[in-house]
């Protein structure tokens, strides 16, 4: 088996990782993988609108898959590949009930026979990484003979990589909020995951915060997916980027900044707003002098922006402006 390239992802988040977050953060990084949201079989296959779509910019990009029909997955995955996607992904670590009751996320853990049915169905039919997102368990169903179970099953099946989300799931009595909250982290199992399959890539997702804990979990596992704080705190992709490559990117916030306006223009040139984009920008100078001037700006400016350049330049322009309140923008 070829060994996984990657290092550094981020990971599918529903309503944030959409491409214009992706193209965003690949600005920040050349080479980490982004995922995309989750998105279901039925809306491939039969929704009005072009799910697949995405920007050449985001490479490597994978796509998510949420499903549990082998034969809808591979048709899928197909055409994930014919469009051109690095890797397809199947979602086994989602624990909201809209989810549940189209029988796939995290439910399929109780289900590894059919999770590797999906895996054999689409590895028939594309030549690039098949890979899962898991949890370490649901319910009261977490030991590790549980876990193990599962993964014995899709490692048969020829899954490429795994990526472990270092928590259990609750399937009721937990928002998906709550899931990624309260439910404690277990590192260590998913260490241990990693020694029991020694030939097959494993990512460890779940609570890193810090280039530190990414060099402390790549001591153990092949590579690290972040979730929240690549969202909330964007500049750590940047950080994490001379894991990835011999440098980091060398620009500052500010130039970040302005590469997205002409991005910006083009998204309102046809039809859509400049708040769709700017929203996944909230967090550019997090922990910065003016970052919650920024923030502020955007926010209150960005629904109703018409020019990209007049939004980007207005808010870093308030960032720095000390005799500039919110008062101002609301009066």
């Amino acid at each position: 088996m070829p060994s996984y390239p990657y290092k550094i992802s981020v990971a599918p988040m529903l309503d944030w990782t959409d491409r214009h977050c992706r193209y965003f953060h690949r600005l920040l990084t050349p080479k980490t993988l982004l995922y995309t949201e989750m998105v279901t079989t039925g809306a491939i296959l039969f929704g009005q609108q072009d799910f697949l779509a995405y920007n050449d910019a985001e490479h490597p990009v994978a796509l998510q898959l949420g499903g549990s029909e082998p034969e809808a997955m591979a048709r899928c995955a197909e055409q994930a590949q014919q469009r051109g996607y690095d890797e397809v992904n199947i979602n086994v670590g989602c624990p909201s009930d809209r989810v549940q009751n189209g029988s796939f996320g995290a439910c399929l853990m109780a289900q590894p026979e059919s999770v590797a049915d999906c895996v054999r169905a689409m590895k028939r039919v594309v030549d690039i990484p098949v890979t899962v997102k898991t949890r370490l368990g649901i319910d009261e169903q977490d030991s590790d003979e549980f876990l193990y179970q599962f993964l014995d099953a899709v490692v048969d099946a020829g899954v490429d990589q795994l990526t472990l989300h270092a928590r259990k799931a609750w399937l009721s009595g937990l928002s998906p909020k709550e899931n990624r909250e309260i439910p404690p982290l277990q590192y260590q199992r998913v260490y241990q995951a990693k020694q029991r399959y020694i030939d097959t890539p494993i990512s460890i997702n779940g609570g890193v915060k810090s280039k530190a804990e990414v060099l402390a979990h790549l001591e153990h596992v092949d590579s690290v997916m972040i979730g929240r704080e690549a969202y909330q705190n964007p500049w750590i992709l940047t950080e994490l980027a001379g894991i990835e490559s011999e440098e980091r990117p060398g620009f500052d916030r500010e130039q970040v900044a302005r590469q997205m306006i002409t991005y910006v223009n083009a998204h309102i040139s046809q039809g859509g707003r400049a708040w769709h984009v700017v929203r996944h920008m909230l967090g550019l100078f997090q922990g910065q002098p003016g970052g919650k001037k920024w923030r502020q700006y955007l926010s209150i400016k960005g629904p109703r922006a018409k020019d990209g350049s007049a939004l980007i330049e207005g808010a870093l322009a308030f960032r720095l402006n000390p005799e500039e309140t919110l008062a101002d923008l609301t009066s």
